[in-house]
Order: structure tokens, then sequence, then C-alpha cells
């Protein structure tokens, strides 16, 4: 998806192997045998040279050896998009919530556009968000992928790092219910979302 690379990092004298993972609102490493987190507020200096993405953090200097992604990363994190903007949300636009979220998000929503339904998924909506807190509410996403039409997207919310429910699990859920996953994104420091739409031969 672009916000997740293989690469190298120097970090002090340590030099490891493994991947890189740009997040909403902090830059993950993970190594064979090193884990580095760096939120966006600790980082004190953000630079891009020669293919080189180098992040001041409060323990020392971390370089992201990333080559030409290197100026993307580093303007993603000094100008961060806004969650509505990554979900793609536009003014007016007919929105559906379904399941249990935080007021923040909702409060978001109804700044940009007064056409959101929480009850049931409208039947011209265009984003429906729909939170799975576990594997077993994945059953519902057959019901809500037959109320789907042209080209809305449907955003599955859930938890990360819990064992009740994985990407995987997010991603064949889906699938099965004859989608396709086409985007990622960081929902919260929480949460992960993951975008689905009706295969372009089946609208």
């Amino acid at each position: 998806m672009g916000n997740e690379l293989k690469c190298t990092l120097r970090f002090g004298k340590r030099r490891s192997e493994g991947r890189a993972l740009l997040e909403t609102s902090e830059l993950i490493f993970r190594g064979g045998d090193f884990r580095l987190k760096i939120p966006f507020a600790a980082m004190k200096k953000v630079d891009a040279v020669k293919g080189e993405l180098r992040v001041q953090a409060p323990d020392g200097l971390a370089v992201f050896e990333i080559v030409e992604t290197a100026a993307m990363w580093r303007e993603k994190i000094l100008h961060p998009k806004s969650r509505i903007e990554k979900l793609g949300v536009k003014r007016d636009a007919r929105v559906s919530v379904l399941g249990e979220f935080d007021e923040t998000f909702l409060g978001e929503l109804t700044a940009l556009t007064d056409n959101v339904e929480t009850v049931a998924i409208a039947v011209d909506a265009e984003s429906i968000f729909f939170s799975a807190p576990s594997q077993k509410d994945l059953a519902r996403v057959p019901k809500h992928a037959r109320n789907m039409k042209g080209d809305a997207a449907l955003w599955i919310v859930y938890p990360k790092g819990r064992k009740e429910i994985t990407e995987t699990d997010v991603i064949a859920a889906g699938r099965q219910a004859g989608l396709k996953d086409v985007k990622v994104v960081g929902f919260s420091p929480t949460h992960t979302a993951l975008k689905f739409v009706i295969p372009v031969s089946q609208r």
C-alpha cells in the first residue's frame, strides 16, 4: 500500500534489516532482533537525504534506508492527512455507520456531511463503516456486502494486535462475501480500517 517497506535501519551502533511501517501517528520498525516505535509527536527533526529518512528520536538518530520513498515519507510525517482525508469521505457524502465508534469520529463525519445513517445501511450509501471488535462480528459482512451498490466502499474497522480478530480474518471475510480489498488505513492508535469494494466486473 506504500506505507510498509522492507529496509535497513541504523540506530546508534545498531544496524538491522526489517520492515518499516508508516502509521497514522507513528513510525514503526520491525526487524529480526530489533523493534522501534517513534510517535510523530516525539520526533525532534525529520530529514530526507540521499535516499535516507533521518528521524531524530528522543533516544537518538534513526536512519531508515528507503531510497526514493524517503522524501514522500518525510512529507507524510510533517504534513499528515486527516483521518477523514485518508478514508476518502467527501463533503456531503452519504455515509452509514454500523456498530460502536467513538464520538470523535462521529463528530468528524457530521462536520463534513449531514447524511450520516447510524441504524442501517442507507440505500445510496457511498461509504459504510462497520466496527468489528472480534472475529464473530465478521459474520455480518455478507449481509453488508449485499447492500452495497456501484463503487460504494465498505470499511471494516477492527482492533490492532488482538488474537480475537486479525487482518487475515478481515480480508478473508471480505473476499468470501465477494468483495475486493483495496486499501488499509491506520484508523487510530488502537484500530485499523480495511477498505473493500465490489469488483468492477460485478458492478
